[in-house]
């Protein structure tokens, strides 16, 4: 068996039996499980945290070339723990999972990678910081990376620079999910000048634009009840920019939560409530029908703004599928971001 194949057998029993979206609302019983008032210690914190049972490293970009066509990019490495401890090799208890991602206006390619941990062939170190599986990198510090991906559909070779702060959501880094107490450690570098080529079968693009990292980790970041989640991070025109998520329940409800962020990277965390994202328009995609036009609302700092995807077909064909893609905005703030929805199934 090989490796791609031994992971999926390893994760399907588990996604086949487990609560929430990708097993996420699961028991996490062994694990360590997030507390309030962290302490985070850099840069070790942007590394693995072994000891808690899921984690991801997560850049999404909204590009340009020269003739002003909008692209959105995508680079994700997942890992997730079949057991709190384990031995080394290929007794480790840690699987890995990468997603890659090019959408155009009117194409959207998608690449997976999957592989078991302790045998080099994923991973993360935390000083210097490096981030890989297989042949997919992204390697520097958090001020200035470089990140690549490859498939047969499309390659990418990018740097980013930062040029504001780190941003830690929720409480100082600890972000609630749900009314029951769920939550996850949580912080982003959402202030990124990306730049480089992308390569797809029509041609060799160099682009530039804006990329937003974010990092958090938990061990059951979804309650029972939680289904999935339509997450959002916009950057406006004047310099502000916002995360915003709902979270779905099996009772029709929603809980949400939101972070503003001032051009100069002060953040505002805002509870469940303040936020409000309504689905205007669906369109059919894999045969799901997914809102592609949203109405998204944070009245306290005069956020009233329409968000619309820019290929309507970004959905991800991956062993654990969802949507993501590049967004635009309109209203009140004008600018760009993307989306991330999951759990339509």
């Amino acid at each position: 068996m090989n490796a791609k194949a031994l992971v999926i057998a390893l994760l399907l029993p588990l996604m086949a039996n487990a609560q929430g979206f990708a097993g996420l609302g699961s028991d996490s019983a062994g694990f360590s499980v997030p507390a309030p008032n962290p302490t985070f210690d850099f840069p070790r914190d942007h590394g693995p945290h072994d000891d808690y049972r899921i984690e991801w490293w997560y850049v999404t970009a909204n590009l340009r070339s020269a003739d002003g066509t909008a692209y959105g990019l995508q680079w994700t490495l997942f890992r997730s723990a079949l057991a709190p401890t384990g031995g080394a090799g290929w007794a480790a208890p840690q699987l890995w999972m990468g997603h890659a991602a090019v959408t155009t206006p009117t194409d959207h390619y998608v690449s997976e990678r999957l592989a078991r941990g302790g045998i080099g062939q994923a991973g993360v170190t935390a000083d210097p910081f490096s981030a890989w599986i297989d042949d997919w990198q992204m390697t520097g510090d958090m001020d200035a990376l470089q990140m690549t991906a490859s498939s047969p559909d499309f390659t990418y070779d990018m740097t980013m620079t930062a040029d504001g702060p780190l941003v830690f959501h929720g409480d100082n880094g600890f972000s609630v999910k749900s009314a029951a107490g769920q939550a996850s450690y949580y912080y982003s570098q959402p202030f990124y000048d990306i730049s480089g080529t992308l390569s797809l079968p029509d041609g060799d693009f160099a682009v530039t634009g804006t990329a937003w990292l974010d990092r958090e980790w938990s061990s059951q970041p979804l309650a029972d009840n939680q289904t999935g989640w339509d997450w959002f991070s916009l950057s406006f025109d004047d310099g502000a920019k916002m995360m915003g998520f709902r979270l779905q329940q099996t009772d029709g409800q929603n809980y949400t939560s939101a972070t503003w962020i001032a051009p100069d990277g002060t953040a505002t965390a805002f509870p469940n409530g303040a936020f409000t994202a309504a689905p205007l328009m669906t369109h059919t995609t894999a045969n799901r029908d997914i809102p592609v036009r949203w109405h998204v609302q944070l009245p306290e700092k005069g956020v009233n703004v329409i968000v619309d995807a820019i290929n309507p077909d970004a959905w991800m064909t991956t062993s654990v599928p969802y949507w993501e893609g590049p967004v635009r905005v309109t209203g009140s703030h004008t600018g760009h971001g993307y989306l991330e929805m999951t759990g339509y199934e």
